[in-house]
């Protein structure tokens, strides 16, 4: 494997990850949404379900975090690579590629 298509790798699960995340903050979202949709359907008071719903607005803020996190994460791996010459693998500039090489996700890199 070359090093084009370890960064392009590296940079297909970062992308996934960002966009699980965003994901998970959408699905978050539409739990509190159809918990007030429920409770106001079922004419009950707005005290039932308050703590899980409380519970749930958490969960969205911790997923916030994470969010941040993981863009964190992005801009130093993107100092990183131009720290370390690599130059601009996304749109293949430095090796007159038209396009980013395929992430197969067959090839991961662990820390040992």
């Amino acid at each position: 494997m070359d090093k084009a298509q370890v960064i392009a790798s590296l940079a297909g699960d970062l992308s996934a990850t960002e966009q699980s995340v965003d994901a998970a903050i959408t699905r978050a979202t539409s739990l509190v949404q159809s918990m007030i949709g429920a409770r106001a359907a079922l004419n009950v008071s707005p005290v039932v379900g308050a703590d899980a719903q409380a519970k749930a607005l958490e969960a969205i803020a911790a997923l916030a975090v994470a969010r941040q996190a993981v863009v964190a994460c992005h801009e130093e791996m993107a100092k990183d690579h131009r720290r370390m010459g690599y130059g601009v693998y996304a749109t293949g500039e430095d090796k007159g590629q038209t396009e980013r090489p395929k992430t197969t996700g067959e090839h991961r890199l662990r820390a040992v």
